[in-house]
């Protein structure tokens, strides 16, 4: 997939982002990034390519929608985390814009102060809310009160005297700040997949000239009628026609209480005839369907296969737990 030479790219901002770290792995990937440093993390943005860091996610889809950007990308998903609940959201209410390719970052943070500061006056730390979950036991080691921000490059931007910033290492390069400590992060080794947004109606041109092995579909199901057995019935649909889903995911009907869209992703093109067919049953159903993305797959993924043992929930129990574990873990 080739990135649009001299378009620009919108971006959660300010400099400095794992967003914007993500823009520029995109761009270098795909042969668009050029210019003095362009192979560097650290470089904010040189060559044909324009990011535009804005100020919110609605921002990013707003210009991707209205054609001020040829591109959007936002961070969708963290291994830690989750999902990202507004770049969701944005995409299930949007009417406009799709996400049409996937970029992959691994995820740490280093802890910022303020050159010359005083280390008994620290009592704030401040980053987005994913970066703060994802350093909680650095911040309850420090005893700082967490601060939210808009996002992690924002709050090294903004950082005050007696707070400490997480971010990338590249915001300490950017905005003048002290190391304080390295890979504060609690999980190590975390990742955060983003997406790349263009134009729906350009969508289908943009995907024709994409070469890739194997793909994958953000879908969102909204069942008409509701009732029990419902999610049932809708992934068994997917094993009956051979499809595998890589997630699901529930958001709210904004206008419905107790009402849900399913946000679904699987391991193939909605082209594909088995897909194709997979949609045919569900909308004879009775269900609204809406592709959110289609995009090349990472290599390697997992779907919903099983997982290890050793990453399943810390209390889980399995087969072969004796009566007592069985019944502490059920609540029998």
């Amino acid at each position: 997939m080739t990135a649009p030479a001299g378009g620009a790219v919108a971006f959660l901002g300010p400099v400095g982002t794992f967003t914007h770290q993500a823009v520029l792995t995109w761009a270098r990937e795909r042969g668009t990034l050029g210019g003095p440093g362009a192979g560097s993390d650290e470089e904010p943005g040189a060559g044909p390519l324009r990011p535009e860091p804005l100020g919110t996610v609605g921002e990013v889809h707003d210009a991707v929608a209205s054609g001020a950007a040829d591109r959007g990308v936002i961070a969708i998903e963290s291994s830690v985390e989750g999902h990202v609940v507004p770049s969701l959201d944005a995409l299930v209410g949007s009417p406009d814009v799709v996400a049409v390719d996937e970029v992959v970052l691994d995820v740490s943070f280093d802890a910022f102060v303020r050159p010359g500061h005083d280390p008994g006056a620290l009592t704030e730390a401040t980053a987005h809310p994913h970066g703060l979950a994802q350093c909680h036991r650095f911040t309850a080691s420090r005893g700082l009160r967490a601060v939210p921000a808009s996002s992690n490059a924002a709050a090294c931007r903004d950082l005050a005297g007696h707070q400490v910033a997480y971010g990338p290492r590249l915001c300490g390069e950017l905005y003048g700040l002290e190391t304080l400590a390295e890979r504060v992060e609690d999980f190590p080794g975390a990742r955060t997949r983003f997406l790349v947004l263009c134009r729906r109606d350009d969508a289908p041109a943009v995907l024709r000239g994409t070469d890739a092995p194997a793909w994958r579909t953000m879908l969102a199901v909204t069942p008409v009628v509701t009732g029990p057995g419902v999610l049932a019935r809708i992934t068994a649909a997917f094993g009956e026609r051979g499809v595998n889903m890589s997630s699901l995911v529930t958001r709210p009907l904004k206008v419905r209480e107790g009402q849900y869209v399913f946000v679904v992703t699987l391991d193939a093109a909605p082209w594909q005839p088995g897909v194709r067919d997979l949609f045919d049953d569900l909308l004879a159903a009775g269900d609204s369907l809406k592709v959110l993305g289609a995009y090349p797959a990472e290599p390697g993924g997992r779907g919903l296969d099983g997982v290890l043992p050793d990453h399943v929930p810390t209390g889980g129990v399995r087969r072969g737990d004796d009566a007592a574990t069985v019944a502490r873990g059920l609540l029998w």
